[in-house]
């Protein structure tokens, strides 16, 4: 009788001892229960709010997955650069579910992909119409370069300077893109972290952006009416990709794939002549791989790389990124008004940043706060398409000048 219990004793301790649940109320497994708490969180922002639901959702989700103890679906210690790359070999062989799909993540393949269908359902005609509307998408993108060198004041390595930097796009797959190509996976900060930083301030801007865009211009400034834009014909509209594409990967080759991309999905829009395959890349290709680029990035967000003080650094300068974008598009908006006239309302410079169309619409919202009558709409849409461009350039540079 006592070696039946002593079995069913051994058992039951080795199923306890082998469980996530012992796991995780071991010593640090707290860590692993704030990351699920957050991960609900999310979730219900994602789900009640709607805040970027197509991509929070699987970020959560993944995030959810890879702080579950002795789950075992991913492995960031596979991810660490050895002598510069990364054994891939070793990942198929020894990975889980979420390490096999972060390869598309790793081989900068996801990104380019969601460039694909962005490019699809872009309407690049408000830029064509006022082409003035790229200084005002390359001016937001200022929040970034400032941010890079404050990160690097204040002891954060190159990659991850540039990683953090390119938050203030506020563009998601960039900033992925990004992070992916510089960080080696083996510290503090990840793709994890930037994602989710990223993806919580794109959600955030109705709430970060009035404030600055009121407290930087004048009721006077914010009632301007614009002239409506002209009709853009359709060579123009194809010509537009094609040549944007040369002269970009020519000037900053380290952007092509995002540019290529991006303008690739728009040249089959405005050819009208792939009707099967802009159905495709907006739709089946777009909502697979935003799938799996979600869950997979959640799955990096693992408890020890989160909670942690880098990651506060993360946050603050993520948001730092993204005001200074902002003000640095109003204040070029500003200028340009001064230039013509008061022709050029200063509130259209808040959607230089790439957070398509959102920040277009509160800037359609502050104006009509002002005067229920002016309608900015459509002359925001021009910097803030010119800003997805001028975003995937700015990551072109600093992957340049950091030399990856």
């Amino acid at each position: 009788m006592q070696g039946v219990l002593d079995f069913f004793s051994n058992t039951i301790g080795g199923l306890w001892g082998d469980s996530g649940l012992h796991a995780l109320f071991a010593e640090g497994g707290w860590k692993n229960l704030i990351m699920i708490l957050v991960s609900f969180l999310f979730m219900y922002l994602a789900i009640a709010k709607g805040f970027e639901p197509l991509l929070l959702l699987p970020i959560s989700f993944g995030m959810l997955l890879t702080n579950l103890p002795m789950a075992g679906l991913y492995h960031p210690e596979l991810w660490v650069l050895v002598d510069g790359h990364v054994d891939y070999g070793t990942v198929l062989r020894d990975g889980g579910l979420l390490d096999i799909l972060y390869l598309g993540v790793k081989l900068q393949l996801y990104p380019p992909l969601i460039f694909l269908g962005i490019g699809c359902m872009t309407d690049f005609s408000p830029l064509i119409a006022n082409p003035k509307s790229f200084l005002l998408g390359a001016a937001a993108q200022g929040g970034i370069f400032f941010t890079f060198v404050v990160a690097g004041i204040l002891g954060f390595t190159a990659a991850e300077a540039g990683s953090i930097a390119i938050i203030g796009g506020a563009d998601g797959p960039t900033a992925i893109y990004v992070s992916t190509k510089l960080l080696t996976g083996g510290g503090a900060i990840t793709t994890g972290n930037i994602a989710l930083a990223a993806y919580t301030y794109m959600a955030l801007v109705p709430i970060i952006q009035p404030p600055i865009m009121r407290a930087l211009t004048s009721k006077k400034e914010r009632s301007v009416k614009m002239e409506t834009l002209r009709t853009v014909s359709k060579t123009e509209k194809i010509i537009f990709p094609i040549a944007v594409t040369i002269i970009v990967s020519l000037l900053v080759p380290s952007a092509a794939p995002l540019v290529g991309m991006l303008m690739f999905g728009n040249l089959l829009k405005e050819s009208g002549v792939a009707a099967r395959l802009i159905d495709t890349a907006q739709n089946a290709l777009m909502n697979i791989i935003t799938i799996f680029l979600g869950i997979s990035v959640g799955a990096t967000t693992k408890a020890d790389q989160i909670i942690n003080i880098k990651f506060g650094g993360v946050m603050l300068l993520g948001v730092i990124a993204f005001s200074l974008g902002t003000a640095c598009g109003l204040i070029f908006g500003k200028i340009m008004y001064k230039v013509t006239g008061g022709k050029v309302n200063p509130l259209i410079g808040s959607a230089g940043v790439s957070a398509v169309p959102m920040a277009a619409r509160i800037s359609q919202k502050v104006g009509a706060e002002t005067d229920p009558t002016n309608f900015l709409l459509m002359h925001a849409m021009g910097p803030n398409v010119a800003g997805v461009i001028g975003s995937a350039v700015a990551a072109g540079v600093l992957l340049s000048v950091i030399g990856n």
